[in-house]
C-alpha cells in the first residue's frame, strides 16, 4: 500500500502502472481523482490552500487502506494527497484500488475517499474574489462515513 503526502503534482497513469506492474493477480483497479474546481457552496473560488499534520495525516490515510483491506480482497491500493498551494483544475488526491474483482474495487475505492474526506487531518483554505475562506466539513461527507460505519454488508446503506 502506497501513502503519499506531496507538494508535486502526480501522473495518474504511471501511478496505476506502478500498482499493477508484474501483478497477473489484478482483476480490476478502481481510482479516484479529485480537482480544484472553480467554485463552491454557489461562490467563486480561484484556488486553495491545503496544509496537514504529517504524522497524523499518514496514520489517519494508514488506518482507512487497513480498515477497508479488511472489509475487502484488495490487492494493493495507493493514496497520494498534495498539500500547499493548489490552482484551478490542479490535481489534489488520487485514490486507486486493485482487487481480483471489480465489485471488492469499486467499493473499496469509495470507502477510502469517503472517510479520507472526514477522518485525515487535512485543513482547506479557499481563495475566493472577496479573500480566503477555510472550508467547513461537509454534512454530505459525514452522512457518507457513518453509513459505511452503519453497513453491516458490502455497501453502505
Amino acid at each position: 500500500m502506497k501513502i503519499s503526502i506531496q507538494e508535486a503534482d502526480f501522473d495518474v497513469g504511471a501511478e496505476i502502472a506502478e500498482l499493477r506492474a508484474q501483478r497477473a493477480d489484478i482483476g480490476a483497479i478502481a481510482s479516484f481523482v479529485g480537482l480544484v474546481r472553480d467554485s463552491n457552496d454557489d461562490s467563486a473560488v480561484t484556488g486553495m490552500r491545503l496544509e496537514h499534520y504529517p504524522a497524523m495525516t499518514t496514520k489517519a490515510l494508514s488506518d482507512i487502506l487497513a480498515e477497508a483491506a479488511q472489509r475487502w480482497h484488495i490487492l494493493d491500493a495507493t493514496v497520494i494527497h498534495r498539500v500547499g498551494e493548489l490552482q484551478l483544475c490542479n490535481q489534489i488526491v488520487l485514490v486507486v484500488v486493485a482487487a481480483v474483482h471489480r465489485h471488492d474495487a469499486f467499493l473499496a475505492c469509495e470507502f477510502v475517499m469517503d472517510f479520507l474526506k472526514t477522518r485525515a487531518p487535512f485543513w482547506k483554505k479557499e481563495q475566493t474574489p472577496q479573500g480566503a475562506r477555510w472550508v467547513e466539513a461537509r454534512e454530505s461527507d459525514e452522512t457518507a462515513a457513518q453509513l459505511w460505519a452503519a453497513s453491516t454488508g458490502d455497501a453502505p446503506l
